[in-house]
């Protein structure tokens, strides 16, 4: 690791010493890593190879679905069932026991959504979901014209019967998760190179938001950029950006980075403590094993 910032409080995160360990590579850009408990396996996306693939300890990686439909970010539900972020149908689908699909979003007010980019489920069965344009890009998705003007983040209510617009005036939001007592709701905006942290009401909308942390680099593509970002169970934020992996505390203070060899799409919490990161950097999977749990989110149980 370099770039650490406040070792005391990054080394009681991040062991000291501690180098990530690739676990798979060849793949073209890998991304939506998920953990399943009951199994013992991460699901993972490989968007531009339209194939999703998973790794279990005694197997290593195989495909289990191809093509994709180039998904994206993934989460699981309460029940079990999986949500997948897929850029081909700009749709947010649902996974039931058998493989029965369902679709819980793909349009706002008739018009189609952009392509939806990541997930996460609130304590209340309610779904919340980034919704960028990378899909409708040229290898990471279908290239096809915007039905909708603007690029926003979306509410799906537990009952699933309305899609609610949280917020419309980011420039490309990305990823998304929530503090440990789901009172803020933090959203990075990969090209802006920043994040935002919103309180989130009791009903589940959110208010305009401030901008908790910036110049995670300069929003350049190549350099690494703010994509995929999840809490640990101390409220610290953990983002992609240049280098790999930085970890923010809850008061906007970067404590340091976990270096990474490849640009980093996006993590996710596993294993059964829930305290080994995996990642996906570009070409490649990668784990570390960390001192702090994952924000425990409803399936993390």
């Amino acid at each position: 690791m370099t770039a650490v910032t406040n070792t005391d409080r990054f080394y009681g995160l991040v062991p000291k010493g501690a180098q990530v360990e690739r676990l798979g590579t060849g793949f073209t850009f890998t991304e939506g890593p998920v953990w399943n408990h009951g199994g013992k396996f991460l699901l993972f996306s490989d968007m531009p190879g339209d194939v999703r693939r998973r790794w279990d300890a005694k197997n290593g990686v195989r495909e289990v679905q191809r093509p994709s439909n180039k998904g994206n970010g993934m989460t699981y539900e309460k029940s079990g069932d999986l949500l997948i972020c897929e850029h081909s149908t700009s749709s947010v689908v649902r996974l039931r026991a058998g493989d029965r699909r369902e679709t819980v979003a793909s349009h706002f007010n008739g018009k189609q959504l952009n392509s939806p980019n990541d997930v996460v489920v609130a304590s209340d069965n309610s779904i919340y979901f980034s919704d960028p344009t990378y899909g409708r890009m040229p290898v990471f998705g279908v290239e096809r014209k915007q039905d909708l003007s603007f690029q926003g983040v979306y509410r799906v209510q537990p009952s699933g019967e309305r899609l609610q617009l949280l917020v419309d005036d980011f420039e490309q939001p990305n990823g998304l998760c929530f503090s440990p007592d789901e009172s803020l709701l933090y959203i990075n905006d990969s090209p802006r190179a920043h994040i935002r942290v919103f309180k989130v009401a009791a009903d589940g909308s959110i208010g305009s938001g401030s901008i908790f942390f910036d110049h995670i680099g300069s929003g350049a593509i190549e350099e690494g950029i703010p994509d995929g970002m999840k809490c640990d169970a101390q409220g610290n934020v953990y983002v992609t950006g240049p280098g790999g992996i930085w970890v923010i505390s809850p008061h906007a203070e970067l404590l340091g980075r976990i270096d990474v060899p490849e640009n980093v799409g996006n993590l996710n919490w596993g294993s059964d403590d829930w305290k080994t990161l995996f990642i996906c950097a570009s070409t490649s999977l990668y784990r570390i094993t960390l001192h702090v749990s994952g924000n425990r989110l409803p399936y993390m149980v």
